[in-house]
């Protein structure tokens, strides 16, 4: 970057005063609160110290990069820009890779501020954070993706230190299998430790929901966020520090301090969209979509059916041998003959107690001939692997357990604090997307005052609905979002590939980015077999598919160059707009 000239010059010194103005009244605001900081839990809707540092200084590398890229800024203008990019399986997880590294290549990467993520998407973020270095350099990011792996060995010994532990659940189970099998990495590290970094790269936050609030709690109680200093309830204000989530307390006291998880099992927390029932009916095989014939008497059925199906495919990634890989094979043949064996008599059974009488059959039946496999296997790593898979993770398949973490507002006295989280001693903190599939709701409102979001989109389903769904919660939450025009929503079976949707005073502007669009797609048609071809819920994609959604996220970036400069030049005057209404 060129700061060879004065008024470059005289720009740093200015943004630097403004620094030193705002850590003084961050100090001053520390101090004059001391009794509350003290405390283990943070009752607040700004943000804390340790973030409003790091955005402090990230915006001296936010006003350089604006500065090389041609746009005029100064210290007091500099904006607020949020990538936040969807969910989306392995698909959102290789295409966030995509578009970083374009971003990087067309010099716009150091113009966020923030980069936040749900499901598959903070698969990829809770990867590429292990390179403290990784912005300047997306090399080894995208090489990883169609890396080597995880070797058995290290997969099962992580699993087996954490089936000891209380929280032990089906989340411990996915968050291996996804981190070995599909990001090829065990990063062993806390986001924590992420929190005494310098700013070379956007600050992170994660995003979950709490999945009891979720099905029947009040919205204020749903969206979580996870920092590297803070982790909490956006809507309610209430944040601890990330390294005590899972800590015991109560009655908002600290009673014991536990390990903080490790990034394997915050990608697992982050991405279990199969704790939703109906995630996991929307998988259904094609015999068991009968009309009247899904009711509770299948569910149980269901979860196993799809549970078993999707842990064979993901354990076959840590798999090198080929007489496993063989057994393997005989496993998935196994569990598809006892479906075609049992379709005649599903078809046929007309009340809800003779269904669930017959899922109990189901069940027991398919339960059975993954216990005589297993026992059938040769001694070696493998049936070692198998037999825990068979002991710990068959019995948390039938009592659906996902996300099990100790609530920090356990017993808490705020009348904030909904029943539903101040009656337990645990939470279940599961995938964001199943409520927005986008981490929209953590930077709405003045805590982080965004002026720019850029969206890539790599969604599937119905298209916009993350941007719909964004719209409707602020609206409940009341806080500021941009107008959509409902015209647009009929271009959803065949979008452009870039839309703009413009904050006009406090709203921030969106640039929302289909991965699958006009632009690489001849029609609506071609679209839907994309989607298809790279669903949610497969085995890790071949290195033809990894490098295809690569390709295809970074061109969305590479087309759109110019559309993106001119929104974060508008994103500056919107800044500074609001800056001088202010004064």
């Amino acid at each position: 970057m060129k700061t060879g000239n004065t008024s470059f010059s005289l720009t740093v010194i200015c943004f630097w005063l403004c620094i030193a103005v705002d850590r003084a009244k961050a100090m001053d605001n520390m101090e004059g609160n001391a009794t509350t900081s003290e405390r283990p839990i943070r009752s607040s809707r700004s943000l804390c110290a340790g973030e409003q540092e790091y955005v402090h200084k990230r915006k001296q590398v936010v006003l350089e990069s604006l500065s090389s890229l041609g746009i005029n800024c100064t210290a007091d203008s500099v904006p607020h820009i949020a990538l936040l990019a969807s969910g989306g399986g392995q698909r959102s997880a290789v295409g966030l890779v995509g578009s970083l590294y374009q971003m990087e290549k067309e010099g716009l990467l150091d113009s966020l501020l923030y980069l936040g993520g749900v499901s598959g998407s903070t698969w990829s973020m809770s990867s590429i954070y292990s390179d403290p270095q990784w912005s300047s350099s997306l090399d080894t990011a995208v090489s990883s993706l169609s890396g080597p792996g995880v070797e058995l060995e290290a997969a099962l010994a992580w699993l087996g230190e954490r089936a000891k532990e209380e929280d032990f659940s089906l989340t411990d189970i996915w968050a291996v299998l996804t981190s070995a099998g599909i990001m090829k990495q065990m990063d062993l590290r806390r986001l924590s430790d992420e929190a005494s970094r310098n700013v070379t790269n956007p600050y992170p936050i994660y995003s979950a929901i709490e999945k009891h609030c979720f099905s029947s709690g009040p919205i204020e109680g749903k969206w979580f966020e996870v920092s590297p200093h803070e982790a909490g309830f956006t809507e309610l204000g209430f944040f601890i520090e990330t390294s005590l989530l899972g800590s015991k307390f109560e009655s908002g006291e600290l009673l014991e301090q536990m390990p903080e998880m490790d990034m394997v099992k915050l990608q697992g927390v982050l991405g279990s969209a199969l704790a939703d029932v109906e995630t996991i009916r929307g998988l259904i095989p094609a015999w068991l979509k009968v009309p009247g014939q899904i009711d509770s008497g299948a569910e149980e059925y269901l979860r196993v059916y799809n549970a078993l199906d999707i842990l064979v495919a993901l354990t076959r990634s840590t798999v090198k041998d080929p007489t496993a890989l063989s057994d393997l094979d005989k496993l998935q043949e196994i569990l598809k003959d006892k479906v075609k064996l049992n379709e005649s008599a599903w078809l046929e059974s007309k009340s809800s107690e003779e269904r669930k009488s017959l899922s109990q059959q189901l069940i027991t039946e398919r339960l059975a001939a993954v216990e005589t496999w297993s026992e059938s296997l040769e001694d070696g790593a493998f049936k070692t692997h198998v037999s825990l898979l068979t002991k710990q993770v068959l019995p948390k398949i039938m009592a659906w357990e996902w996300g099990t973490t100790r609530n920090f507002l356990y017993q808490h006295q705020d009348s904030m604090v909904p029943t539903c989280l101040r009656s337990q001693e645990r939470f279940h903190l599961v995938d964001a997307g199943l409520l927005i599939n986008a981490a929209y709701p953590s930077f709405l409102g003045e805590k982080r005052d965004i002026d720019l979001i850029i969206a890539p989109e790599y969604s599937a389903g119905i298209m916009f609905e993350p941007l719909t769904l964004a719209r409707d919660y602020a609206a409940e939450v009341k806080k500021p979002f941009p107008e959509i025009d409902d015209k647009i929503l009929e271009e959803r079976d065949w979008p452009k590939d870039c839309y703009v949707f413009e904050g006009k005073e406090n709203e921030p502007s969106i640039i929302y980015m289909p991965l699958f669009n006009r632009r690489n797609c001849k029609d609506a048609e071609e679209v839907k077999t994309k989607m298809e071809e790279f669903s949610t819920f497969q085995g890790p994609f071949s290195l033809e598919k990894i490098e295809f959604v690569l390709e295809t996220a970074k061109a969305n970036i590479k087309n759109n160059k110019e559309t993106l400069l001119g929104e974060i030049q508008k994103a500056v005057l919107h800044r500074r707009k609001r800056k001088s209404v202010l004064r």
